[in-house]
C-alpha cells in the first residue's frame, strides 16, 4: 500500500493467468478497479512503493519505474536474490534503494532512486545478508547477515559504519530489522529473530554514551565499535514474544516522550508502540518503556489471530 492511500500494489501466487506471481496489479480500494497491470518474464519477489517511485524485485533483475506514468527509469542487474532481499526509504529527499551486492559476504548496494544511479556498495559483513532495513529518511542502513549475531548501522552518506550491535552469542536468523520513525536519526532499532525474541537497540541512548566517553582519555583510545557490539546496555530483550522458528515481523508504529517525574529524571522516558505479525496468523501490540537510565519494561497491549478476528478486533490505524 501506498502509504495510508487507497493505492495498492498486488501481486498473485496462483496457477491461473489472474494470480499469477509474474503479474503486478496496481489497484484502487476505493473503486475496486485495477489501474494499470505490469508482467514480468519470472517471478515478483517484493514489490516497493512510495509518492513517486514504484520498485519490482525479481531474483536476478530489479526494476524501476516512475509511479504516476509506470514508464520503466532504469534496470537493475542484481545477483541471484532469491528471497526478494531489499529497502527502500520512503523519503524523497533520501530516496535510496538497498540490495544485496554479493552472494558470498555482506555487502549491501545503495542506488539513488530519485536521481537513477548507484551511490555506494557497503561491505557489511563476512557473511550473506539476511534483512536489510533503511532508515525513513534514508540517512541509515542497518544489515544481519545469515550468522545473526552482529547488526550493523551504517551511515549512507558516507558509507562508513557508525554502530554495531551484539543480538546474540548462537547464531539465529534475523527475519526483519525496523527503524524507529524519526527525522534524525532513529531513537531505536527493531529486530525479530528464529530464536522467538525480539530485540531492541537504543541508538539515542548510545548517542549520549558516545558523548560522554569522548570526553575521557580512555573513551577516545577505545574504537567505538568494540565498546557497541559488546555493551548490554543498548539492548532490550523480550524473549517468546513468538515460538521458535515462526517467521515474524515487526515494526515501531510510535514513539512517545513521557517528561521526567522527579527533578532527577531530567531526561524523562520514551515509550514505544510495537507492531509484530508473524506466518502463522497472529497480530501483537507491545507497548515498550524506556526511562533515562535505559531500563526498560514490556506490556502486551493487544494479540489476536487475524485468520480469525472480527472487526471489532481489528483497529485500522
Amino acid at each position: 500500500m501506498l502509504f495510508s492511500s487507497s493505492l495498492l500494489t498486488v501481486v498473485g501466487a496462483g496457477e491461473q493467468p489472474s494470480l499469477s506471481p509474474r503479474r503486478l496489479c496496481l489497484f484502487n480500494t476505493v473503486t475496486g478497479t485495477a489501474l494499470r497491470e505490469l508482467n514480468f518474464l519470472t517471478s515478483i519477489l517484493a514489490v516497493r512503493v512510495n509518492r513517486k517511485r514504484l520498485v519490482v524485485i525479481l531474483q536476478d533483475k530489479t526494476y524501476i519505474y516512475d509511479l504516476n506514468s509506470l514508464v520503466i527509469l532504469d534496470t537493475i542487474d542484481t545477483v541471484p536474490n532469491t528471497k526478494g532481499l531489499c529497502a527502500f526509504s520512503p523519503s524523497l529527499d533520501g530516496c535510496y534503494l538497498a540490495l544485496p551486492a554479493s552472494t558470498n559476504k555482506g555487502s549491501v548496494l545503495v542506488y539513488n532512486v530519485m536521481e537513477l544511479h548507484s551511490h555506494c556498495q557497503i561491505d557489511a559483513h563476512r557473511s550473506p545478508l539476511t534483512a536489510i532495513d533503511l532508515s525513513s529518511n534514508g540517512m541509515y542502513v542497518a544489515t544481519a547477515s545469515e550468522q545473526g549475531t552482529i547488526i550493523r548501522v551504517h551511515l549512507v552518506s558516507q558509507a562508513t559504519k557508525s554502530y554495531s550491535f551484539r543480538r546474540g552469542t548462537y547464531p539465529s536468523t534475523i527475519y526483519s530489522l525496523s527503524f524507529g520513525p524519526s527525522v534524525q536519526l532513529p531513537d531505536i532499532l527493531i529486530a525479530t529473530s528464529s530464536s522467538g525474541s525480539v530485540h531492541v537497540f537504543s541508538l539515542g541512548f548510545l548517542i549520549n554514551q558516545r558523548s560522554k566517553r569522548s570526553n575521557s582519555l580512555l573513551g577516545s583510545m577505545i574504537p567505538d565499535s568494540i565498546n557497541d557490539a559488546f555493551e548490554p546496555a543498548h539492548h532490550h530483550v523480550l524473549h517468546n514474544a513468538v515460538p521458535a522458528g515462526v517467521k515474524s515481523y515487526a515494526i515501531i508504529r510510535s514513539i512517545d516522550r513521557v517528561a521526567g517525574i522527579s527533578p532527577s529524571d531530567s531526561g524523562g522516558s520514551s515509550r514505544a508502540s510495537i507492531f509484530i505479525i508473524t506466518f502463522n496468523g497472529y497480530f501483537q501490540e507491545y507497548s515498550l518503556t524506556i526511562n533515562h537510565l535505559n531500563e526498560s519494561s514490556w506490556s502486551l497491549e493487544r494479540e489476536f489471530n487475524l485468520l480469525t478476528a472480527t472487526s471489532n478486533d481489528v483497529i485500522v490505524s
